[in-house]
């Protein structure tokens, strides 16, 4: 389709559209302020990207110079290091400082944790990052060696129940850890009950609750019989998965089926490194 003159910038028909009409109106801005700021900040930055790649390149320059000469002699750490530091490429620790941010979200701000990263072009991947951001505690528990293959705990070609109890203890364990009750063990625990917005954990002699009530993000289902209830550490959240007909709820006496793990804060969804990656 070509491009399209706009201010002092020459945009892709398609782009141009596609801000115009569906990401400026979601986004509740206006197409005049959008692309005057663009504008301005892309040839305010544009000279300072092209000397940063510039340096880039001289750095990656002289460290193959150096590399290729000292390939033939064994590797001295205390010699490259020296090196590293003669050409800038490690400098000393400077003063420490703070940056604040307005505006953004808190996976981003306040939270640090793991992002997954994948090409935005191909669909595929997209969804699977997507997907990827939770996992079944239990399936990895049972498919990796986290549990050795002996003593009866072997995967086998169908379903180990031996090897399937051994999941529950190990998850039921971390649970106590990230987690923790009051009192009494997640082991013990025969039933969740989030009337009121309390999280209320029975065992057969007790009822209980969580050590730090904030650890409590909320519940689907009912109240009194909700079908998954999610808990929250360090920003990452465990789903507690509730359904007493499922394969694994029916054997366990507070119905729990499944621990979802959610494993990455955020996807991000980009045209450079993770395409080299896959490509």
């Amino acid at each position: 389709m070509g491009y399209i003159a706009n201010g002092n910038l020459s945009v892709d028909a398609a782009l141009l559209t596609f801000i115009n009409d569906t990401l400026l109106p979601d986004a509740g801005k206006d197409e005049a302020s959008f692309w005057a700021g663009f504008d301005k900040a892309v040839h305010q930055l544009a000279p300072r990207n092209a000397e940063l790649l510039k340096r880039r390149e001289t750095l990656q320059s002289e460290l193959d110079s150096w590399l290729k000469l000292h390939r033939e002699s064994n590797f001295d750490e205390a010699a490259y290091t020296d090196f590293l530091r003669k050409i800038d490429y490690i400098v000393d620790e400077g003063d420490d400082f703070v940056i604040s941010t307005d505006r953004v979200d808190a996976e981003i701000a306040t939270i640090a944790g793991p992002q997954l990263v994948v090409p935005v072009m191909n669909a595929r991947y997209a969804l699977n990052a997507a997907n990827a951001r939770w996992g079944s505690l239990y399936d990895a528990l049972y498919g990796t060696d986290v549990i050795a293959e002996e003593n009866g705990l072997e995967k086998g070609t169908g379903y180990n129940p031996e090897r399937g109890a051994e999941v529950i203890v190990k998850a039921r364990a971390l649970l106590d850890e990230r987690v923790p009750l009051k009192s009494g063990s997640w082991t013990d625990i025969t039933g969740l009950n989030c009337t009121n917005g309390v999280l209320k954990i029975m065992t057969s002699s007790v009822e209980t609750t969580l050590q730090m009530a904030e650890q409590f993000a909320g519940y689907t289902g009912q109240p009194e019989n909700p079908t998954s209830v999610l808990l929250k550490k360090n920003g990452l959240h465990i789903d507690l998965q509730i359904n007493p007909g499922g394969q694994i709820g029916k054997t366990d006496q507070a119905g729990i089926n499944d621990i979802v793990l959610e494993s990455a804060l955020s996807t991000i969804m980009d045209c450079e490194d993770s395409v080299a990656a896959v490509d």
